[in-house]
């Protein structure tokens, strides 16, 4: 019995699966950290409730403010990890999405969302149109949270993720152009680095951590001409690491969207000589400081 408890059935990326059901994950548990105020930059963060069930929660940068009756960009981040692993409130993503916030002069919601296996795709999908559907709740300015309802101009919001969360950024602007959001709120950019679709080894992985899905076709793994066709948001930003064995998907992701009728702008940022989200793990690194200052820009910049 004990042999046969231990005869592996599945392995993928992140996790192999055992006969018993048992799941190993090969990289640890994140460190997650609290929020905290910048001195250096004067951005401010906290965290705030969004779903006690299901549990869905955000972590909300507000950056220095120099003149409080002007209202700041809103950036909507949605954190990548594979759809099983990493947090709003890691250490990489809160200094991520700090930064940007600092530098764009944005508010940003970076969101915490369900992971497997505690809670299987479509559980990131769910949570993350919730809270994004969350945030646009304040555009008359009476929502729960005082930042969003004094700061943000929901006629400028964006939607950006890495990764697993540069694939759940793109059906939750599909979802904006199909479903909408309140009037007032308008996304006018996404912004996908190193975004995962469908296409690869990994397309198994994200099959079985999703035991409603819809095969190979399914939209959220490739994205419906349909649904690239109505994109609830007026300009694209896309990443493509060279040396990422998702860059083809991404790349390929930019064609389609150009060919479905979608009346917006792409750009493709090719990241040469690049590993997949090569900018988390050293922020200082030439490269990593230029894609981080092309996704500032292009909030900065609408």
């Amino acid at each position: 019995m004990a042999s046969e408890s231990n005869e592996v059935v599945k392995e993928f990326r992140f996790f192999k699966v055992y006969k018993d059901g048992r799941l190993e994950f090969f990289m640890p548990p994140v460190e997650k950290i609290p929020p905290s105020d910048d001195p250096s930059t004067g951005v401010r963060s906290r965290d705030v409730v969004i779903s006690l069930d299901p549990p869905v929660s955000a972590r909300i940068f507000l950056p220095r403010i120099s003149d409080p009756s002007l209202k700041l960009p809103l950036l909507f981040y949605v954190h990548g990890g594979g759809f099983c692993m990493q947090s709003a409130f890691s250490r990489q993503y809160h200094n991520f999405v700090s930064t940007v916030a600092a530098e764009a002069g944005a508010i940003a919601v970076s969101v915490e969302y369900g992971l497997f296996p505690s809670r299987p795709i479509p559980a990131c999908y769910e949570d993350s149109w919730a809270a994004l559907r969350w945030v646009a709740g304040h555009a008359g300015g009476d929502g729960a949270e005082p930042w969003l309802n004094e700061h943000a101009d929901f006629g400028r919001v964006f939607i950006g993720g890495d990764s697993a969360g540069g694939n759940i950024s793109h059906t939750l602007a599909a979802r904006v152009g199909s479903m909408g959001l309140p009037q007032g709120v308008k996304v006018v950019g996404a912004i996908l680095v190193h975004p995962y679709f469908g296409g690869t080894e990994d397309d198994q992985m994200w099959l079985y951590m999703c035991p409603t899905n819809g095969g190979l076709s399914d939209p959220r793994l490739k994205p419906a001409k349909e649904d690239l066709a109505r994109l609830g948001c007026e300009k694209v930003l896309l990443f493509a690491a060279e040396k990422d064995h998702l860059m083809e998907m991404g790349i390929g992701y930019t064609e389609e969207l150009k060919k479905s009728g979608w009346r917006g702008s792409v750009e493709l940022v090719k990241n040469v000589g690049e590993e997949h989200c090569f900018h988390l793990f050293d922020p200082t690194y030439e490269k990593a400081v230029e894609l981080k200052d092309k996704f500032v820009s292009f909030i900065k910049h609408i």
